[in-house]
């Protein structure tokens, strides 16, 4: 007999996404202007979330270069660190 758990655990590479996402939103500043994840420069996992946690993402640009952003993010969920997570950000045409 197999036992299948309930709480399936999510794969922490998409909380990199999520910081991404969110600091693509805070750096473009023109309608229909794309951009692109240029580096992953530094990241710290904690434990993975589980199914049914509520996740607090959070992203703020430390610096831009130009078409380039330096973007430091967090993920946390009741108050414990899931991720700390520094990108960099490229925003405009290809």
């Amino acid at each position: 007999m197999t036992t299948v758990s309930a709480c399936r655990a999510f794969p922490q590479i998409l909380l990199v996404e999520l910081v991404a996402q969110l600091a693509g939103i805070a750096t473009i500043q023109q309608d229909g202007e794309g951009g692109f994840l240029a580096a992953i420069d530094q990241a710290e996992f904690g434990r993975a979330p589980l199914a049914g946690d509520t996740l607090i993402i959070t992203a703020r640009v430390v610096k831009s270069f130009g078409r380039l952003f330096m973007v430091a993010g967090e993920v946390s969920c009741c108050e414990e660190s899931l991720l700390k997570v520094q990108l960099t950000l490229g925003v405009g045409k290809l």
